[in-house]
């Protein structure tokens, strides 16, 4: 069992990060986080994952919130522990031992921030952990998707985290093949059925 881990992203700069505020959200869900919180973000990022979730499977969720700050001090509040992506944070070789060990612990709640332009200094001194991928500018996208894969170890990335879910990806070294469940979907699948594309 792993603990509970939720994504805040801070600073989204309305229009010009919905794509990118999109794809964190698609990155945390699909590397083993259960929410992110985002402020100022286009609705239709949360019906997306929504339908996503549907199609899918699994049960991530978006949430909007009104600023950051609430959120984050209410997550210290309650004994999360707050990591936040910077490049000038330690090096995440040297803290994946940690975190991991912390993530391990099912009952463990971890909140891990991630942001879009300048991150107030409250932000530093509030978290645990502030840490670095690369100690490099590069993109928030990346530096989450490290992390989270440091934390799990690719466990993660097993498809029994996607309950409920109308289709499912069956490895293939060649073409696509997909699993459907559902009848009625549009495409003439059977329930079992794969279909190669």
């Amino acid at each position: 069992m792993t603990a509970t881990i939720e994504v805040l992203r801070i600073g989204q700069r309305p229009v010009r990060d919905d794509r990118v505020t999109t794809h964190a959200a698609l990155v945390a869900r699909a590397f083993g986080a259960s929410r992110i919180y985002m402020t100022e973000a286009n609705p239709e990022i949360r019906q997306g994952i929504r339908a996503i979730n549907e199609t899918w499977g699994g049960r991530f969720e978006v949430e909007y919130v009104d600023g950051w700050r609430p959120v984050l001090h209410e997550k210290v509040r309650q004994g999360y522990t707050v990591v936040h992506l910077s490049m000038y944070g330690e090096s995440v070789n040297d803290v994946q031992g940690e975190l991991r060990r912390r993530a391990a612990d099912g009952a463990a709640k971890m909140l891990i921030v991630v942001g879009a332009k300048k991150v107030p200094r409250e932000v530093y001194d509030a978290a645990d952990y502030n840490v670095s991928v690369g100690g490099q500018p590069h993109s928030e996208i990346a530096a989450l998707a490290v992390l989270l894969d440091r934390i799990y170890q690719g466990a993660q990335l097993g498809q029994e985290r996607f309950g409920g879910a109308r289709r499912r990806i069956v490895p293939s070294r060649h073409g696509k093949r997909v699993e459907s469940s559902a009848y009625g979907d549009g495409d003439g699948d059977r329930p079992g059925a794969h279909k190669v594309q």
